[in-house]
């Protein structure tokens, strides 16, 4: 019979190392011709909006999809999860927690690939849910002393300061500007719904990475064009999926000033294909919109965890 794990089941299995070891997983089966991913397909209703990823890892065992909707009441998330060989349900999981987790694991791999193995300082937008994940992974995936954060909703930032400093174990302060977030910093992160640019691209300082995670959709611009322009390499999940959602990089696209070619999947530079960052004082751009095989991934080593644990309880569905 096919499991059902909940929030907190996944909560209670799911780490920072677990994911970014799965999200890469994922991306190195992609560029190695070992997985298929459909980017998110939506159908949108005047009050809810239900958005779909599907893809499978045949190296892995695993396809499926997550489902969620949004909502003003909120979001709601689900994985299936099937057994690639016998077609069989193996999984449902809720995904709120799982999806926030997935998301800044994308981000610690690019850092890891992308950013200076020497950054100490980075500077992040946004002290929302999804921030949370983007900092703890960037945390887990290099040498920090600090994160300086920045956020419109300032009554909110001091209290996430403290938690990510508590759960991290790095300074995890407030920023009080945008200039002073992206100055002085070695990696700079967006994780926002903004749909004008965050910053003026002269505080880009040499060398910086920068991972933005918020624009999946045009309507959303986290980085100016000429922010863009700077950047030495341009990385993204999936080319299809960036030439579709990536609202900072259609812009330049639509343009001319940016070609499809130019973009390099983040599998690419994890199998060796495409060397990376090649210089220290290189601008580099990780752009996430999300795949559905780096959830499927996370998805798959949370249920063998449950397995093995003895956690979550049985659907009767086969």
């Amino acid at each position: 019979m096919a499991l059902f794990l909940s929030e907190n089941d996944v909560k209670n299995l799911l780490t920072v190392a677990l994911a970014m070891e799965a999200v890469e997983s994922a991306h190195r089966d992609l560029a190695l011709g070992q997985a298929q991913d459909t980017p998110r397909a939506r159908t949108r209703l005047p009050q809810t909006m239900l958005h779909i990823l599907q893809g499978g890892l045949p190296a892995q065992g695993v396809l499926g999809y997550k489902a969620y909707t949004s909502n003003r009441s909120g979001n709601r998330f689900l994985v299936h999860l099937f057994d690639a060989a016998s077609g069989q349900l193996r999984a449902v999981l809720e995904a709120d927690y799982l999806g926030m987790i997935r998301t800044g694991a994308a981000s610690g791999v690019a850092a890891k690939w992308l950013a200076r193995p020497d950054a100490t300082v980075a500077g992040v937008f946004g002290a929302g849910w999804q921030a949370e994940g983007h900092v703890r992974a960037i945390c887990a995936a290099l040498p920090l002393e600090q994160v300086k954060v920045f956020s419109r909703k300032a009554d909110k930032l001091q209290a996430f300061c403290q938690r990510l400093s508590e759960m991290t174990g790095v300074a995890v302060v407030p920023a009080a500007s945008a200039e002073e977030t992206v100055r002085g910093s070695d990696i700079v992160g967006t994780v926002t719904t903004a749909a004008q640019p965050l910053f003026d691209a002269d505080w880009l300082e040499p060398g910086v990475h920068i991972n933005a995670a918020g624009s999946n959709a045009l309507i959303r611009q986290e980085l100016s064009e000429a922010a863009v322009r700077r950047c030495d390499l341009i990385s993204v999940d999936s080319v299809p999926t960036a030439l579709a959602e990536a609202g900072d990089l259609l812009p330049l696209l639509e343009k001319g000033r940016l070609h499809a070619r130019q973009l390099v999947e983040l599998g690419e530079v994890i199998v060796g294909r495409h060397g990376g960052r090649t210089d220290a004082g290189q601008i580099t751009l990780f752009e996430s919109q999300g795949m559905a095989i780096q959830d499927l991934a996370v998805a798959l080593r949370v249920v063998q965890l449950a397995e093995e644990r003895g956690l979550g309880r049985e659907l009767p569905l086969q």
